[in-house]
């Protein structure tokens, strides 16, 4: 009798530890891929669902991009990734996905391509990442199921990235977004100053290719409803002018989008408030809204 109820004991215990594995997903913050176009190794971090190891099925995936100063590890460390992601999976309120948080603060800082043309992180990011991220996981590779977001710096990442490539997100949420220079002025006064053999042309070309306002003001109107925006800045944040100019931007265009002013700003308080939000609003799209 005594082995009996020993055993039913075991077996109590070793349900409820079932339960919690599967109802928390995993985070690996210091993967690496192997980049020929940057030439070096390239750091990621990565949340796994809950049910990922679980099953076959394949999942949506999020591009999470941190900001100035921090690594792929911020929004798994100050983010609180995936304590926010595995309560919105329990709570229902977003879908199980895979999010990936690529490192852009080593060798060099920032998302995009240099102005001079030696250090092309977009072109890795587009040419390398994401077919890799598709390749190593059970991902679902439509533009439906691939979705973008990110903070100051990656912010300003997300808006460029899925202004230049419609086809590739269903959804995009730049938050506290640092959206470049406002004027063409203001870029060649910054970019000239330490860069004096660059041309005009050049600057020029560099502005409109990766400042937010004239990509907004380019856009054609067939792309107008191509991506689903939230925009999402505190009104406390020093970003908050270029934030408001996008949004006015884009209203005057009559590009669809979500604009949110909430209280706070440039803080991890504010973005780990957002994180939810986020969620649930690239699920939408996910699920065929």
């Amino acid at each position: 009798m005594k082995k009996l109820f020993l055993a039913a004991i075991a077996y109590f215990v070793m349900g409820l530890n079932i339960g919690v594995a599967q109802t928390t997903g995993k985070v690996y913050d210091n993967l690496t891929l192997t980049s020929k176009i940057l030439k070096s190794d390239r750091k990621y971090a990565i949340y796994l669902p809950p049910d990922y190891e679980n099953s076959d099925r394949s999942y949506p995936v999020l591009y999470l991009l941190h900001g100035s100063g921090d690594d792929q590890t911020g929004w798994v460390q100050f983010g609180e990734v995936m304590n926010i992601t595995d309560k919105a999976i329990a709570e229902g309120t977003s879908t199980p996905m895979i999010i990936v948080m690529p490192d852009a603060n080593t060798g060099r800082k920032g998302y995009f391509n240099d102005i001079k043309g030696d250090w092309n992180y977009e072109d890795f990011f587009f040419k390398e990442l994401i077919p890799y991220i598709e390749k190593q996981y059970r991902t679902k590779t439509d533009k439906r199921s691939r979705a973008i977001a990110g903070l100051s710096m990656g912010g300003g990442g997300t808006f460029v990235y899925a202004l230049h490539h419609p086809e590739m997100f269903s959804s995009a949420c730049p938050l506290s977004a640092y959206v470049g220079p406002f004027n063409l002025e203001d870029t060649k006064r910054m970019m000239l100053r330490n860069n004096t053999d660059l041309t005009d042309s050049t600057v020029t070309n560099y502005f409109n290719r990766y400042s937010v306002l004239p990509l907004v003001n380019n856009m054609p109107d067939e792309q107008k409803k191509a991506v689903r925006w939230y925009i999402d800045c505190g009104d406390d944040d020093f970003l908050y002018e270029g934030n408001a100019l996008v949004h006015i931007a884009m209203r005057k265009k009559d590009i669809p989008h979500e604009y949110r002013v909430r209280n706070g700003g440039h803080t991890w308080t504010y973005w780990r408030a957002s994180l939810p939000k986020v969620l649930n609003f690239v699920t939408d799209a996910f699920h065929q809204y």
